[in-house]
């Protein structure tokens, strides 16, 4: 894991893409179970496709389970009152995909960035909308720091600490490859 000291550390996205693999592909190295891995739209969806589709390459089809993606938009806990603000809407980033049976799944819940917890607890209500899955872990490109609630990811690419009027934001370009860079001051 890295781990950036100065809030102008800004590690290279795809390195701590490769990073995160490693970390996943350890423990899915010690455990026979499917896998299923759902991206929490929309930074989190992409971190998701690209890990799916590079354990197709490594897993066999038996331990590969299905990929999903799912919006957290509708349970957040600042839906209404700061909606504007944080860019939300009605048609939130992108729709809950869920095309495969979640219940008694073992699923990685993918985001771009760790935060406050509040995305992955809003995730988190919306998954167990569409059922019970055996456990859930959860895996982040980056971990900023900065909780506000009891929440910690079990598989983390690199962490950074930012200022709180700072933040790391995650493009991708048109052949799906990543960039970071830290925004504010």
């Amino acid at each position: 894991m890295m781990s950036g000291e100065h809030p102008n550390d800004c590690p290279d996205a795809e390195q701590t893409l490769k990073g995160l693999a490693n970390a996943i592909r350890k423990r899915l190295a010690s455990d026979a179970s499917k896998c299923d891995f759902i991206g929490i739209h929309s930074g989190g969806a992409w971190v998701a496709r690209r890990l799916y589709e590079d354990f197709q390459k490594s897993l066999s089809p038996e331990r590969m389970g299905g990929l999903g993606f799912l919006s957290s938009a509708y349970h957040r806990d600042d839906y209404g009152h700061n909606a504007q603000r944080r860019g939300l809407s009605a048609i939130a980033k992108g729709a809950t995909d869920l095309p495969f049976d979640i219940t008694g799944a073992h699923v990685i819940l993918v985001d771009d960035v760790l935060y406050t917890g509040r995305t992955i607890r809003a995730a988190l209500n919306e998954l167990f909308d569409y059922g019970r899955p055996a456990s859930v872990e959860l895996a982040v490109l980056i971990d900023r720091g900065g909780r506000e609630l009891p929440v910690h990811a079990d598989y983390v690419g690199a962490s950074i600490k930012l200022g709180p009027r700072e933040a790391i934001v995650l493009a991708q370009d048109h052949e799906s490859r990543f960039t970071l860079s830290i925004t504010g001051a």
